[in-house]
């Protein structure tokens, strides 16, 4: 199996559980017959912790750069604008909140949502 290279939205390197726009690191994985941790990488948040807050293109890039030789990315959830705009990338994006250990292969409700 060709291993890729994932990120993973997670507060403690143990499960997916975070949300992409509150994520201010995502850690960095190869996947293949395991999924094997690299790195971490620190982004700002996308979010402003405010409900109703505007899409901000520029903050986007910068986080969209963290993530360029990503394959997947791995979010508790995300908001559709976001979604199109890492999928415009050709990164998709999948939700799931399953050990990382565990990850592609848990058998719960992770869903790509690449439609």
């Amino acid at each position: 199996m060709e291993e890729v290279k994932v990120a993973v939205a997670t507060s403690d390197r143990l499960r997916v559980d975070t949300h992409f726009g509150k994520a201010e690191r995502f850690s960095i994985y190869t996947m293949g017959q395991q999924v094997r941790f690299i790195e971490e990488r620190g982004c700002e948040k996308l979010s402003v912790d405010d409900p109703a807050h505007a899409f901000d293109p520029s903050r986007f890039e910068r986080i969209a750069g963290v993530l360029h030789d990503c394959k997947k990315v791995y979010v508790a959830d995300i908001g559709p604008v976001p979604q199109a705009a890492l999928q415009a990338r050709g990164i998709e994006v999948v939700r799931c909140q399953c050990p990382i250990d565990q990850i592609g292969r848990c058998g719960c409700t992770c869903s790509s949502l690449i439609k």
